[in-house]
């Protein structure tokens, strides 16, 4: 069975696309060499391409699914010269809303309240405790209702926190609060920001320092809560005073990438590999990969008895001599031999069916590169 492999960070050979236009690069690399052939290539999708060729109301997927029947649309049109064993690393935007919440219940449990939930105890340590008080406080609860709750929690040791939940079918979800000593080293006075500006200036920084310890992946979708100290609006005391002022609390959400949160506009960035298969592009498995001089070397030790001209030659050069005529030629067999040894080594359970896209130098007169396209059956590595 063939696994679909979503890459975040696909590796690029063969032709790199670094121009503010990569279609025109590629067709204009394509016209200047007749014989060149655009294998492997990375491509994002624009604006155009979901609004003028696919004709879609907005600039993104609704789902995976979407993008594998819709893109091989966009590359037919933007790249009609390409055939069989080209591919393309497509990303593209999913659309994935989250929604901005605001609080109209804000409480803090009472030392009498955690008994029921954690015997023996003036504290929760398990979300399910959590959870469980929630729907025994608010029975009633109506959809997408956050309750800004603050709790003592042992992890470690006990420590009062305000976290938010958001009751979603039926379900409490957790929302990470911001801690006192969060404020306090954002320059504020006081356990709350003054306003929203405020808030949303100082949020990314906080993110930032918040999680410098933890490895965050890219693409990481974070919904936050902070408490604003502003104009009692709802009534939130239910003391009938609407002018004075109260502390409320607000679900904003950010996204990680490079290195930084940023405001999340509900898409999230996603990877796809496409292969022609001479016809259409279809979601592919290929794995594009370039040999390094490790892998050179490993080829040397692995087949040098076998063939010790050539091995002698790639290792003295590290270019694979491909002149039909030289004594230290490699055919297509011992080529395909020589990326079976390096993917053995690189990916040994790979599963059957995975096809890889491997460059390696070659001499053929001049030094260039040259792409094997492999598969594996049986257990073995062979030529598509």
């Amino acid at each position: 069975m063939k696994k679909l492999l979503y890459l975040f960070t696909a590796a690029t050979v063969g032709l790199l696309v670094t121009g503010c236009d990569p279609v025109e690069d590629i067709n204009e690399e394509l016209e200047a060499n007749e014989a060149g052939v655009v294998d492997v290539f990375n491509y994002t999708l624009t604006e155009d391409d979901y609004l003028d060729v696919l004709e879609l109301s907005f600039p993104n997927f609704n789902s995976v699914d979407d993008a594998k029947t819709l893109i091989p649309q966009v590359l037919d049109e933007n790249f009609p010269v390409l055939g069989a064993n080209s591919l393309a690393t497509v990303t593209f935007d999913i659309y994935n809303r989250k929604s901005t919440e605001d609080s109209l219940v804000v409480y803090s449990v009472k030392d009498a309240e955690y008994a029921e939930y954690n015997p023996g105890r003036t504290n929760f340590d398990k979300l399910d405790q959590i959870q469980s008080f929630l729907n025994d406080k608010y029975p009633n609860a109506t959809n997408r209702l956050l309750v800004s709750l603050t709790y003592k929690f042992y992890s470690g040791k006990v420590n009062e926190v305000n976290n938010g939940f958001l009751y979603v079918n039926n379900n409490w979800e957790f929302i990470q609060g911001l801690s006192d000593d969060d404020y306090y080293d954002a320059g504020q006075n006081f356990n709350n920001f003054d306003s929203e500006t405020q808030a949303l200036e100082k949020l990314p920084y906080i993110l930032k320092e918040k999680y410098k310890y933890g490895v965050t992946e890219e693409n990481t979708v974070l919904q936050v809560m902070y408490k604003l100290y502003t104009a009692d609006v709802s009534d939130l005391d239910g003391d009938g005073n609407k002018g004075e002022k109260l502390t409320y609390s607000y679900v904003v959400n950010y996204i990680y990438q490079n290195s930084q949160w940023i405001p999340y506009t509900n898409t999230i960035p996603q990877t796809l590999q496409f292969g022609n298969d001479g016809s259409t592009w279809i979601p592919d498995n290929t794995i594009a990969y370039s040999f390094t001089s490790a892998d050179v070397t490993l080829i040397v030790n692995a087949l040098g008895s076998k063939y010790p001209g050539p091995t002698s030659n790639v290792g003295q050069y590290g270019s694979f001599d491909r002149r039909s005529g030289s004594s230290n030629y490699w055919d297509d067999d011992m080529m395909i031999e020589a990326v079976g040894v390096v993917l053995n080594n690189l990916d040994p359970n790979a599963e059957e069916g995975q096809k890889y896209a491997v460059t390696a130098v070659i001499y053929n007169g001049s030094t260039t590169n040259e792409l094997f396209l492999v598969i594996k059956k049986d257990g073995n590595w062979v030529a598509q």
